[in-house]
């Protein structure tokens, strides 16, 4: 008996179509929400306390300067890359800037101009790491992902030895009250961080969809050959991708350290896996030429309501990350599904 797999003109039969609905939600573009809600409805009767007051307000602290830093890693995803020395350079930045502010021996301690010197340290410091990556990417043909793992080993090692050559402790504290006041100050109950995390926001949505510069980045993500051949400096909007990602690293660095109080060089260590699984579990390709900043914002709501909870269960951070894998895994797959639906039209 003929095999039912195959027709009777000897060509497979076409595998059966997603379900409609099933379809429609893998293409939504607010899927990530919608998984959102659905875990927090499941969690709430578990873990009450995931819905209190205290516990929301410290996931929106937890939050924006994840958003940050997830921001610029669109960017680098929108082109088909990945920049895995984000991290490093939130640390590397946390100790430059808190040495040019601290009032332990600072450069400019005391100074009236300390703090924006430290703000404009932690901007070149993530600025020029940023340029550095995206130069080896380009001018050199690097693939991102061992250009940026280096970056990853390497910086964590300058930080260490730069923190070491100005403190006798593992941190440089100290810091003017004018600069923690970022990370930790409220006006009217409202995080001065939010603040900052939304003009952050503001700026990479504009600037992705309503200016040439974020044509070009989808362009070259969709098809890079093709993006050449059209006229697009395709090198030099990579250049500025890595270099935007290393910035919005930067500004995540004085989140953090600003709600920290001190510049330490293993600041951010723990939170790659979550930069780059609230880009991918929002809706930004791996493939490139696929992202929107309200989609990351989505990811790392996600993640952070996941996290919360896992430690309000008094999981342990084997299980934190067993699970955080597992969900970037997810949405892999679901990046797969969506491109094998959108080719098959």
């Amino acid at each position: 008996m003929a095999d039912r797999a195959v027709s009777e003109s000897g060509r497979a039969r076409p595998r059966a179509a997603m379900a409609p609905w099933l379809e429609r939600l893998v293409l939504s573009e607010y899927l990530v929400f919608y998984l959102t809600a659905v875990y927090f409805l499941i969690v709430w009767p578990i873990v009450p306390q995931i819905a209190s007051l205290s516990s929301l307000y410290n996931m929106a602290t937890d939050l924006l300067p994840l958003l940050v830093v997830a921001i610029g890693q669109t960017f680098v995803l929108i082109v088909a890359g990945i920049d895995l020395s984000v991290t490093s350079i939130i640390a590397l930045a946390s100790v430059v800037g808190a040495s040019v502010m601290t009032a332990d021996g600072g450069y400019l301690a005391g100074s009236p101009f300390a703090v924006p010197a430290g703000i404009v340290t932690f901007l070149a410091v993530g600025g020029l790491v940023g340029w550095f990556n995206g130069w080896c990417c380009t001018r050199l043909g690097m693939p991102p992902i061992i250009v940026t793992l280096v970056g990853l080993m390497f910086l964590s090692g300058v930080a260490i030895w730069y923190t070491t050559g100005h403190t006798e402790t593992s941190s440089i504290a100290g810091l003017p009250r004018s600069f923690v006041v970022i990370g930790q100050g409220r006006a009217h109950g409202v995080p001065h961080a939010l603040w900052v995390a939304l003009a952050v926001g503001i700026a990479a949505h504009l600037l992705l969809r309503h200016t040439v510069f974020g044509r070009w980045l989808f362009a070259i993500g969709i098809n890079r050959k093709a993006a050449e051949v059209s006229g697009v400096p395709v090198d030099k909007a990579i250049l500025w991708a890595f270099v935007i990602s290393g910035v919005c690293a930067a500004i995540s660095s004085i989140l953090y350290t600003g709600r920290l109080e001190t510049g330490t060089p293993v600041m951010g260590e723990r939170i790659l896996l979550d930069i780059i699984a609230a880009v991918v579990i929002g809706g930004t390709s791996l493939s490139g030429g696929k992202g929107k900043i309200v989609w990351t914002l989505g990811g790392v709501l996600f993640l952070v309501v996941i996290d919360t909870s896992l430690k309000l269960l008094g999981m342990s951070l084997f299980v934190v990350f067993a699970v955080k894998g597992a969900v970037i895994l997810f949405a892999a797959i679901i990046d797969a599904m969506r491109q094998r639906i959108v080719q098959r039209g």
